[in-house]
């Protein structure tokens, strides 16, 4: 019976990639990366480079027709990862300016023939291979020279057990090619501007042996280098656990109305429409937590909880009790903004997270981030479950008096409560209403209660029908109330 090659996956140093590789790197594997001007294909290759390359595996970075090495260095010592004592040491540049201007591929592989037995390199990189692309069609066969050349490259490679990259710039993905025939992993980099943003995405078109992460994937280039954003894993879904401990929501009244207060572990859905209260009732809720002992997470996207009517919880978040995650970035993605909040959730071991509100965060993704927004808001919300945590969104609603609507974006199905708030007129005032529309697995109110909001929060009143309750047990006919059955 054969036995199975065992590969080894190399670590990348890039967050996110190793997960979009479907694990790491392939060892002695032939990659090409490529993308248009710009998209940071050399910064990546870099930051790969000095994360894996040691001394005793040392790596050999070739430059063509590119920029020199040491105007190219000049410029990716600015980043974090960029580590100037590898130089000459770990990390060797060689340039192949003269071979590539020639024209002569028999040339340039000779050259790197030459360099690769001389240092023996663990890892082997070509920036810009397509230079060498270009040099070779100046010949009049210069696709058949090209693929031999390629083939014989390969060959090199695998027989130093060496893990090669090729760096070009292409700008389509279409075109016939051996280098893309023969590379075992091709990692595509792509940007395009859109309205005042850049927004950059990867895909991993091919990787040999390893179950990689389809489609397009944002990420960023900070002075740390790039950080790539991929999908929050969904945890698997499991059977509501009706026995499962209650937390409180932090305002007198509404624990009582959700049935003894929402279970730990919940996502629930607070839906009105502008002014009535959503934000004060979220911080509410987390300030309850910090009562109790417990840290939080805010994701703001409309007012800082600093600026709220709500000392207590702007000093718990002077204080490190909740963590607070916000970015004006006009590129940003939903995967990143989870990034975020799973890293604070981790570093404060938080066990309630507020998102406030869906209408903001929408606003604040990236334009080509906001079409597929129901179906990430989606992974996001289960997986912040499935870490356990309790997590309450806000909803801005159009309050229109004669229908009763939970998001604009048809998200209520996700969430496991929803409360809803809104207004009615009477005696030509406007009056607030609040009711508890679902708790899942759960027996809860089914009252419409007035409350009010002042310099202590929200308070909870009188139901809407009754004797001592708002219209007195009988419904109104002024004005635009809906009636109760709509609700």
């Amino acid at each position: 019976m054969t036995t199975k090659v065992t590969i080894n996956s190399l670590a990348t140093g890039v967050p996110g990639l190793d997960d979009l590789l479907g694990g790491g790197l392939p060892e002695f594997s032939f990659n090409l990366i490529a993308g248009q001007p710009g998209c940071g294909k050399t910064t990546l290759a870099h930051q790969i480079m000095f994360s894996l390359a040691t001394q005793e595996r040392p790596a050999l970075y070739f430059t063509v027709l590119g920029e020199p090495p040491l105007k190219m260095l000049r410029y990716q010592q600015q980043f974090s990862f960029f580590d100037a004592t590898a130089i000459n040491r770990s990390v060797r540049f060689v340039n192949l300016c003269d071979e590539a201007m020639a024209g002569d591929l028999d040339g340039v592989l000779a050259r790197i023939t030459e360099e690769v037995a001389a240092h023996e390199p663990a890892l082997v990189f070509v920036d810009s291979f397509r230079s060498v692309v270009l040099a070779s069609k100046e010949e009049g066969n210069g696709h058949a020279q090209l693929q031999r050349f390629m083939q014989q490259l390969g060959m090199l490679m695998t027989s130093w057990q060496a893990t090669t990259f090729l760096i070009g710039e292409y700008f389509t993905d279409t075109d016939a090619n051996p280098v893309f025939t023969v590379a075992d992993g091709l990692i595509w980099m792509r940007q395009s501007v859109q309205r005042n943003a850049m927004v950059r995405k990867m895909e991993i078109m091919k990787m040999r042996g390893q179950p990689s992460m389809p489609g397009l994937h944002a990420f960023r280039i900070t002075r740390d280098g790039l950080q790539v954003f991929v999908p929050a894993k969904v945890a698997p879904a499991s059977d509501a656990d009706t026995a499962s401990p209650r937390v409180t929501m932090g305002v007198p009244g509404l624990d009582e109305m959700m049935g003894g207060g929402l279970p730990r572990g919940y996502s629930l859905l607070v839906a009105g429409p502008s002014g009535s209260g959503k934000s004060i009732l979220a911080a509410a809720f987390l300030q309850a937590g910090v009562e109790a002992g417990e840290t939080g997470v805010i994701a703001a996207f409309e007012r800082r909880p600093t600026r709220l009517r709500n000392p207590a919880l702007a000093q718990a978040i002077a204080q490190g009790r909740i963590g607070l995650v916000e970015s004006h970035a006009p590129d940003i993605s939903i995967e990143e903004i989870m990034q975020m909040l799973s890293a604070e959730v981790r570093r404060l071991q938080a066990s309630r997270v507020v998102i406030d509100s869906l209408s903001g965060f929408e606003l604040a993704l990236g334009p080509s981030f906001r079409e597929d927004f129901r179906e990430s808001l989606l992974r996001l919300v289960t997986s912040l479950t499935g870490m356990g945590v309790t997590v309450l969104m806000t909803s801005e609603l159009e309050d229109r008096y004669t229908d009763l609507r939970f998001s604009p974006y048809g998200t209520a199905f996700m969430t496991d409560a929803i409360i809803v708030q809104r207004y009615i007129e009477v005696d030509s005032r406007l009056r607030r209403l609040m009711a508890v529309v679902k708790v899942r697995d759960s027996a809860h109110s089914d009252e419409l209660r007035e409350y009010a909001i002042d310099d202590s929060g929200l308070r909870i009143g009188q139901p809407l029908f009754g004797q001592e309750g708002l219209l007195g047990g009988r419904p109104s006919t002024r004005g635009h109330s809906p009636p109760v059955e709509a609700v």
